[in-house]
């Protein structure tokens, strides 16, 4: 293990000390998306009265460069915070949010598990390598937080909705490969969200249109599903996953299960970063928005994520949620120390050369 940076300690205890004064104004602990490409005029007064913790970006919201770090700029200046997260999901593959023709078309995480297979070490170097270009495309933009690597350990008989975005079908696969493109991400500038604690790699439904149910005993959970995410439990940011585990939960899913965040996600696999929920709008929770947003803080979740960017939604789930706790306070403190010292200076183009000369591309 390193020794402590001394400036990333001095950066958590400014930070920590500034939100111990419980009369310091803290945003809500949400993360909303937006419409389109520019703020609208409902959504500068909302989110200004709102005042989210960060906001997320999709594929509707990015055409250019420029528009993407004028977007950016525009978020934090409505909000007054230049650290405001901003999130964007870019694995790889088919889940990518920044592509052609500005942007480099990612493999799939699957790509790297067939070579670590044949080569281990190639494949932990060319996940890292493949995460440190992504790094340098989304910090050039401004968003600081990517929502990969995926950790869950796919199965043969599970639903596709995870598929080729695994880093393998073996714990320890998974977790090396995942390793390397959280390391990748944090080298270049940009937390890292391992995801879906506790593991969506079993589910047989796509948590998006319905909620799956995991019927695997618990201690097969333990050895398989839950090692990637103990493996990387250093790690700044965790996403749970809507999935219902009848082992450790018969009535709620992980994200809105205080049992699970509890016993599983905090304490088993010793997660103690900040944890934000997967989208309340996907179809594996029930109920009202704003209900869905106040269950998952209440059982345990440090924010909720909001991705739609439809005001009526918005408004129900900023009415309904509680203030930020001190823990997630402290916790984003402690994430953000890891961006402290600027990132490595790479020069891209000789990466990606190397990265294609691993994967048999050049």
């Amino acid at each position: 293990m390193s020794a402590p940076d001394p400036v990333a300690g001095s950066v958590v205890d400014s930070v920590l000390d500034s939100v111990a004064d419980p009369s310091s104004p803290r945003p809500a602990p949400v993360v909303f998306g937006l419409a389109g490409t520019a703020l609208s005029a409902p959504e500068r007064p909302f989110f200004a009265e709102a005042d989210p913790l960060g906001f997320i970006l999709f594929a509707r919201n990015c055409e250019t460069p420029g528009q993407v770090r004028a977007l950016v700029e525009d978020l934090r200046d409505l909000v007054g915070r230049a650290d405001a997260p901003v999130l964007i999901d870019q694995e790889g593959g088919r889940v990518a949010r920044l592509g052609p023709p500005h942007w480099r078309r990612s493999p799939a995480a699957w790509n790297f598990v067939e070579l670590a297979r044949r080569a281990p070490e190639s494949g932990v170097e060319a996940a890292r390598l493949n995460a440190r270009l992504m790094a340098c495309e989304l910090a050039a933009l401004g968003i600081d937080v990517d929502c990969a690597p995926v950790l869950d350990v796919r199965q043969a008989d599970a639903h596709e909705v995870i598929g080729d975005r695994a880093h393998g079908d073996d714990p320890n696969i998974v977790s090396a490969l995942g390793r390397a493109v959280a390391e990748g991400l944090l080298a270049g500038g940009v937390l890292p969200v391992i995801k879906h604690v506790p593991g969506h790699g079993r589910a047989r439904a796509d948590s998006h249109l319905e909620l799956p149910r995991v019927d695997t005993p618990r201690r097969d959970l333990a050895a398989i599903d839950f090692a990637p995410f103990a493996a990387l439990a250093d790690m700044p940011w965790a996403m749970t996953a809507h999935v219902l585990y009848a082992a450790l939960d018969s009535e709620r899913p992980a994200t809105t299960s205080a049992k699970v965040i509890a016993e599983v996600i905090r304490g088993e696999i010793g997660f103690d970063g900040v944890l934000v929920s997967d989208d309340l709008g996907m179809k594996a929770l029930g109920g009202p928005l704003g209900a869905r947003g106040a269950d998952a803080l209440t059982a345990g979740c440090d924010l909720a994520l909001h991705c739609s960017g439809k005001m009526d939604e918005m408004l129900a789930v900023r009415a309904a949620l509680p203030a930020m706790t001190t823990a997630c306070a402290e916790r984003l403190a402690r994430g953000r120390a890891a961006l402290a010292s600027p990132p490595d200076p790479v020069e891209p183009a000789a990466l990606a050369a190397r990265l294609d000369t691993l994967l048999g591309r050049a």
